[in-house]
């Protein structure tokens, strides 16, 4: 039987791996548990990521054979193809391949120590007296019992591991259903270039998006509340006025189905002697689903906080609460606003995001977002925009409107 660890960490994605590697590089026993057989697969995003918010994580730039573009522009359709666009100075944002991606960030917690544990699927939490001392895993066929002194929960969005300390888990109002996909012989777009599907028919409760790569391939997808996302697909390259023209001679595959979580940071992301990272605990934008970021950010503040109830041996809630609230003062204004942005978006009609985005054109709102850089933040970067008035009148109109429309 293993030594028991300081730290267990179930699942190897970004959250979990940057979790580990930071507590090995402390110091720490940490062993990660992941109940597939290779890390990053199956992969279930688009990769698509800021790079200020990697550089602050201090993993830019990443080896080369993980990016597969660089972005310096975004242009958004609306549901009748209305296009609005916005060219930046230098590249904001980049496409990883997420298997690579994973499989670095895994490596990197190897190399400072951390062990890790594949086709070993964690079962249950070892619970005694409601406090976490390990978890049960299906290892080979076998059942055993794992203990530890606080397990990270980097499980992913099912939260399955996480309601067994009777937490509460991501929000099922704001769940959406996402496809991903690749497409070859793509037409029409700009190699750097990610370009943003809008509108109700296509993809209701948040977006549609292609994404150039450097091989003349893109990544396709969408995400939806409602109706069958697969179906959503098909009918955004058959009829949509535009992605229907880039999409006409693609050949599509690779099609993977993942949930979303849209609600915002759940309210309680710590117990005694456990903490949860990533989907798990919603740490994800609501404004654009994307979590990668946000969930690395917060197993970093995971990681620090175990490592201190270590050397303290004190594993209560009440040490482990300074997760919470260190999480809150990083992403909680943010994290607010985007959903409160969210919300509105919602609400938005058709014709509402048609006139959007034509105010958007008008008012020459693309000459004031050149200057956007942390597209992570996205609360503080509304708080600067609104001191330009081309950018206070169209946000003025986008809240006003979400407003009345909820009335």
């Amino acid at each position: 039987m293993k030594e028991p660890a300081d730290v267990i960490v179930v699942g190897g994605g970004p959250s979990g791996s940057f979790a580990a590697s930071k507590l090995a590089r402390l110091g720490a026993n940490v062993r990660v548990y992941e109940e597939h057989s290779k890390i990053g697969l199956p992969s279930h995003c688009a990769g698509h990521l800021n790079i200020r918010g990697l550089k602050r994580l201090g993993i830019h730039p990443l080896p080369v054979e993980i990016v597969e573009n660089t972005f310096r522009g975004a242009a958004f359709y609306s549901p009748a193809g209305k296009r609005f666009s916005v060219r930046l100075a230098s590249p904001v944002t980049c496409a990883v391949d997420r298997a690579l991606f994973d499989k670095y960030l895994a490596e990197r917690a190897q190399d400072a120590g951390a062990e890790y544990c594949l086709d070993s699927r964690v079962e249950s939490l070892m619970l005694r007296d409601n406090v976490v001392k390990g978890v049960t895993i299906r290892q080979q066929g076998k059942i055993e019992n794992r203990p530890a002194k606080i397990v990270i929960d980097a499980e992913g969005i099912s939260s399955r591991i996480l309601r067994q300390t009777g937490l509460q888990g991501p929000s099922k109002e704001m769940l959406v259903n996402g496809v991903e996909a690749e497409a070859e012989n793509v037409r029409d777009t700009q190699f750097d270039t990610v370009e943003v599907f809008l509108g109700a028919d296509y993809a209701p409760g948040l977006y549609a998006w292609l994404i150039p790569k450097k091989d003349g391939k893109a990544k396709v997808g969408l995400a939806a509340k409602t109706r069958n996302p697969k179906e959503l697909l098909q009918k955004l390259v058959a009829k949509h006025p535009v992605a229907s023209r880039q999409l006409a001679k693609a050949k599509i595959d690779k099609i993977t189905v993942h949930p979303i979580t849209l609600g915002g940071p759940i309210p309680k992301a710590y117990s005694h002697g456990f903490l949860t990272v990533g989907d798990a605990a919603s740490q994800v934008k609501s404004t654009t689903g994307g979590g990668v970021i946000f969930g690395m950010t917060c197993a970093t503040v995971a990681a620090e906080v175990a490592h201190k109830a270590i050397r303290q041996d004190d594993f209560s809630s009440k040490c482990l609460s300074a997760y919470g609230r260190r999480c809150d003062e990083v992403l909680g204004f943010d994290a607010n606003m985007m959903v409160r942005m969210r919300k509105t978006l919602d609400a938005l009609s058709d014709r509402r995001l048609e006139a959007l985005i034509g105010s958007c054109t008008k008012l020459a709102l693309n000459k004031t977002l050149q200057k956007v850089e942390d597209i992570d933040f996205q609360g503080r970067t509304l708080l600067r925009l609104l001191r330009n008035p081309r950018a206070l009148a169209a946000l003025s109109y986008f809240f006003l409107t979400g407003f009345f429309t909820n009335l």
